[in-house]
């Protein structure tokens, strides 16, 4: 396993978070840093990916900031009681560097984060991110959405713990009716964000072949 870095920010703002990413990219690229997990709740905020069609997903964001920005995908809203996870790792040479296995990993960590709170998701075909079946069909719990530097990989994934939902009605997430989106509490009723939290961190690093070294914040 390699050694990784837990750091719990907190909830800070989009811009913050995202700059200190770029910045453990480079040091990473430069082997100043080790492999890092951030973990983040945001202020309310809508992000764009490099799909075109993204900005016209914007229905009306209000007084919500819309920031552009360079990972896969779509537009979507990050926000209170939404976990973020941003895992900046240099993935190691031969089977780690298929950016398409490392979303699987990062869907399989969400899928068995959930089932330990006894709530079934899955995937559904041909659509990155984590879904679960409901009384009213299929519904999305995580978004996901990754850029990758000299394989070096940023950005990362949106779990919907205790989201207000209300605010994806202002977009189309990720291309879909706002209707598709619900949360962990939707379906569980009460759920401590902070359990969840420390269950994700410990599911990442299994998917990923990563140890903690210590957790901070």
């Amino acid at each position: 396993m390699t050694a990784w870095s837990v750091v719990d920010l907190g909830t800070v703002s989009y811009r913050e978070a995202w700059a200190k990413q770029l910045a453990l990219v480079e040091a990473r690229q430069h082997a100043t840093a080790p492999d890092t997990l951030l973990l983040v709740e945001h202020d309310h905020v809508f992000t764009l990916g490099r799909r075109r069609e993204a900005e016209g997903n914007v229905l009306d964001a209000g007084d919500v900031e819309v920031i552009g920005i360079e990972r896969g995908g779509d537009v979507t809203y990050h926000g209170p009681g939404q976990l973020v996870a941003y895992p900046i790792i240099l993935l190691r040479e031969g089977v780690e560097r298929d950016l398409h296995k490392y979303l699987r990993n990062l869907e399989e960590a969400v899928i068995a984060t959930c089932a330990r709170f006894g709530l079934a998701a899955d995937r559904e075909p041909g659509k990155t991110g984590v879904w679960t079946t409901t009384e009213l069909g299929r519904k999305k719990l995580c978004s996901m959405g990754i850029a990758c530097r000299k394989w070096v990989t940023f950005h990362g994934l949106a779990l919907n713990v205790t989201t207000d939902l209300a605010y994806f009605r202002r977009i189309n997430p990720c291309g879909f009716e706002s209707s598709i989106m619900t949360s962990m509490a939707e379906q569980l009723g009460a759920i401590d964000l902070g359990a969840v939290k420390a269950a994700l961190a410990e599911e990442l690093g299994a998917v990923l072949d990563r140890t903690a070294t210590g957790s901070r914040a």
